[in-house]
C-alpha cells in the first residue's frame, strides 16, 4: 500500500442484489469496515445489478463489496461486473463477494474478476486486511 493510499478514506459499498433479503451479514460488515476507518455506503435490499452499478459509478467507490445469500450470484455478479466494465469503472473496484457460495462458483467468479470471496467464518480482521492490503490505487 502507498503512502496515498495510507492517507485517504477508502470508499466502500456494501450491496444487497436480488430478492435476497437477508441483511443481517451486510450491516455487521458495514459497521466493522465504518469502525476501521472506511466510509461505507450500504445500498439497501433488493437492488438490481444495473442500480449496484450505477451506485458504484456515481459514488465513486474504491470496493464494492456484494452480499448475497440467494445463490444468484451466478447470474447477479457477472451482470455487475460487466456494467462496470461497460463503464470503465471495473479496473478501479476492489469487487468481493460475501455469502454461501460452493467452490466450484467461487472459482467461477474469481475467473470474471472477483477478487476475493469471503464465506461464513471469515473474520472481519480477514476482510479489511484484505481491503488495506489490495484497494487499488488511485491516480
Amino acid at each position: 500500500m502507498s503512502a496515498d493510499q495510507e492517507q485517504r478514506t477508502i470508499r466502500c459499498l456494501v450491496a444487497k442484489v436480488g430478492l435476497d433479503g437477508h441483511d443481517r451479514g451486510a450491516h455487521v460488515i458495514s459497521r466493522a469496515f465504518r469502525d476501521a476507518g472506511f466510509e461505507v455506503i450500504y445500498s439497501g435490499l433488493h437492488r438490481a445489478p444495473e442500480e449496484i452499478v450505477q451506485a458504484t459509478v456515481q459514488e465513486d467507490v474504491d470496493v464494492l463489496g456484494i452480499s448475497i445469500l440467494s445463490g444468484a450470484h451466478d447470474t447477479l455478479v457477472p451482470d455487475i461486473i460487466e456494467g462496470l466494465k461497460s463503464y470503465d469503472a471495473f479496473d478501479d473496484t476492489l469487487v468481493l463477494v460475501g455469502g454461501i457460495i460452493p467452490d466450484d462458483d467461487e472459482a467461477e467468479l474469481k475467473e470474471l474478476g472477483v477478487a476475493e470471496v469471503f464465506g461464513p467464518g471469515a473474520s472481519m480482521e480477514q476482510m479489511i486486511a484484505y481491503v488495506r492490503e489490495n484497494v487499488p490505487e488511485r491516480e
